[in-house]
């Protein structure tokens, strides 16, 4: 379970849970004006002023693992009075010092702030699947299964426009780092779906899942809309997986179509 002292799996430290704001102490760090990080159970981000911007971040017990395209950027904290102090370093290599105090009544503890991080990641989700979406039809020879996947690339499209004014008529925006980095990652798994082989049932097999990865994020953010009172992201919700639900059942009707597309691709010839 540990390895040096030091648990293998992300921890949950409670006490961390709510808002806080940053304070520079010392090193290359600039003076911090207006800096807060929100931290909910494993997971956070450190915003600019006024919600301008959020970065990402794990947290793995009293370390805040910042994400891609951020990685290596570590936060190590250490308990202080009712705060933290804290060690930004890159690489293990510390570059600066900073302090956390909690922002009275700033605990992220409300289901409105919860749904709009979960139409956050919808929409980031969405951003990412438009250019798998790419990929798949640029390397997909069936005629018939590329119009399947351009009908569907236009829903996609429609579904990360409802999100967006979903979070818009919430007073929130599209966290431009976690667009970015789910879009690089989807494009840099754009050249290996053109040197592969097998392209149609690794394509079906992929866009199977993603289906149902939608699906399942879709399920979730529902529910936390209806808590939340939101009945126009419910409705939206229900428009959007009855789109995820169809696209999956074409999938999974053509998967004899989708093995010999592939072993024809391969050179097996069956009988």
């Amino acid at each position: 379970m540990f390895a040096g002292g030091i648990p293998r799996k992300p921890s949950l430290v409670p006490e961390l849970d709510g808002v806080w704001s940053v304070h520079r102490t010392g090193g290359l760090l600039p003076p911090l004006v207006g800096i807060r990080k929100e931290i909910h159970g494993t997971r956070g981000a450190t915003q600019l002023p006024k919600g301008l911007l959020g970065v990402p971040f794990d947290v793995v017990g009293l370390e805040l693992h910042y994400r891609r395209p951020f990685s290596g950027f570590i936060d190590i904290l250490t308990p202080r009075d009712d705060g933290f102090a804290g060690r930004a370093t890159y690489r293990r290599h510390e570059f600066g010092r900073f302090e956390l105090t909690p922002i009275a009544g700033g605990v992220m503890s409300t289901v409105n702030e919860q749904l709009i991080k979960h139409l956050d990641e919808a929409h980031t989700m969405e951003q990412s699947v438009l250019r798998m979406l790419d990929g798949m039809i640029s390397t997909t020879d069936d005629p018939s299964i590329v119009q399947e996947l351009e009908h569907h690339k236009i829903e996609t499209e429609g579904h990360a426009l409802r999100v967006r004014e979903r979070l818009e008529a919430h007073g929130a925006a599209p966290s431009a780092v976690k667009q970015a980095a789910g879009i690089l990652g989807a494009l840099a798994k754009l050249p290996l779906d053109i040197v592969r082989g097998e392209k149609a049932g690794r394509n079906a097999r992929d866009g199977y899942a993603t289906e149902h990865m939608e699906i399942a994020s879709y399920e979730l953010l529902k529910r936390i809309a209806q808590r939340a009172g939101d009945e126009e992201t419910v409705a939206a919700c229900d428009e959007i997986l009855a789109q995820e639900r169809t696209m999956a059942e074409t999938i999974a009707s053509n998967w004899d179509t989708f093995a010999e597309l592939s072993l024809r691709e391969s050179g097996v010839v069956v009988p």
